[in-house]
């Protein structure tokens, strides 16, 4: 399939071929739902605990005798009716993660990246750099591309994008191997430069 390439002053700069194995995929939604529930519940800590009546401490013995008191019967001051009493159905730490298979995972990727380029959501440019890590500079670059809720994919971190881009609520930089399908549905545009699509055409196709 063949791709406009795009220079950071918004111009063509040509046209490149990409593997239709990237870009060419039918858009299969219910494996996106599976891959993107699995990758949501992979995040998920599961450290949340509480405490049953059995593991608070106190309450071995009865506050009080069981008749003639005039109040209702107590047999233990840790009772979940009570102030620091243990909780009736406790939360105990949990494993929320799914498997799902390496094949199915860069399946729904390819699957993803595919409905961008036929959204024409997709923007590959031959090198986006920034001299300095200034938001301002970023800023101008990607209002030349008319870009403003948009991921930027780079081949290898960049220091400067990424302190560029930290405080801007719709701009994320993210490197090729860190990218992940929650990343590419996020966002309106996808910006990938050059060498970051040469390497994820290695990896996914």
């Amino acid at each position: 399939m063949e791709l406009s390439l795009q220079t950071p002053t918004g111009q063509s700069g040509g046209i490149i071929n990409v593997s239709d194995v990237l870009c060419a995929k039918p858009f299969n939604e219910s494996l996106i739902h599976q891959a993107v529930t699995a990758y949501l519940a992979g995040a998920r800590a599961g450290t949340h605990a509480q405490k049953t009546r059995a593991q608070v401490s106190g309450g071995g013995s009865k506050p009080w005798r069981q008749k003639g008191t005039g109040r209702a019967r107590a047999g233990t001051i840790r009772s979940p009716l009570w102030r620091k009493g243990g909780k009736i159905f406790a939360a105990v730490p949990s494993d929320y993660s799914q498997k799902l298979n390496k094949k199915m995972y860069q399946g729904a990727l390819r699957s993803v990246f595919s409905e961008l380029i036929r959204q024409q959501r997709l923007v590959v440019v031959e090198q986006f750099p920034l001299e300095a890590p200034k938001t301002r500079a970023l800023l101008n670059q990607l209002k030349v591309l008319n870009l403003e809720d948009v991921l930027i994919v780079t081949e290898v971190i960049d220091n400067f994008l990424t302190l560029a881009a930290r405080n801007l609520y719709k701009v994320r930089v993210t490197s090729v191997t860190a990218l992940s399908l929650v990343d590419l549905i996020g966002f309106e545009k996808v910006l990938v430069t050059l060498p970051a699509l040469k390497k994820i055409e290695e990896i996914w196709a």
